[in-house]
């Protein structure tokens, strides 16, 4: 295959990233609850509020970044560069408008350029965490940004 894209490997335990708004905390402490036996074998990690609640809640430890609207969203996309998070659950309120929706939206463009698992609703959070892919590594193609970032300086000479 040409050098366009590479592969990346998500490894069997799983970095996944827990978010909520304020209207969907208790679904996601509740869906998270019902997922305890799954989950306590991933690394977790969320927005501050939410982090808190589900570790408050659940016992499940999560690593909590900022919240939301004070940079968390873009904490957990930093994050998805970096290859430190590799699935994301992030139950947003589909009824309240939310002050911060630019972040968000930076949050599910840059899981899409990741190729990134990403739940929006309860339903899509159960597919995925029982999915046959939460047991083993699971191999995706990613666009090859070093390639694209030279051939992009080549051509502004």
């Amino acid at each position: 295959m040409d050098n366009e894209y590479i592969t990346m490997t998500i490894g069997k335990q799983k970095n996944i990233a827990l978010i909520a708004h304020d209207g969907m905390k208790q679904k996601l402490i509740e869906w998270c609850n019902e997922n305890k036996d799954i989950l306590k074998h991933h690394f977790l990690c969320g927005t501050g509020t939410t982090a808190r609640m589900i570790t408050d809640k659940t016992g499940l430890p999560v690593r909590g970044y900022n919240s939301g609207p004070l940079g968390g969203d873009q904490q957990i996309g930093a994050k998805i560069v970096e290859g430190k998070v590799d699935f994301v659950i992030f139950l947003s309120d589909p009824f309240t408008a939310q002050p911060h929706d630019p972040d968000v939206k930076a949050l599910l463009r840059i899981a899409a350029v990741y190729d990134i698992p990403i739940a929006n609703t309860k339903a899509t959070a159960d597919f995925m965490l029982h999915s046959e892919f939460m047991n083993k590594e699971y191999e995706h193609k990613i666009i090859n940004f070093d390639k694209q970032v030279k051939d992009r300086a080549a051509t502004l000479k």
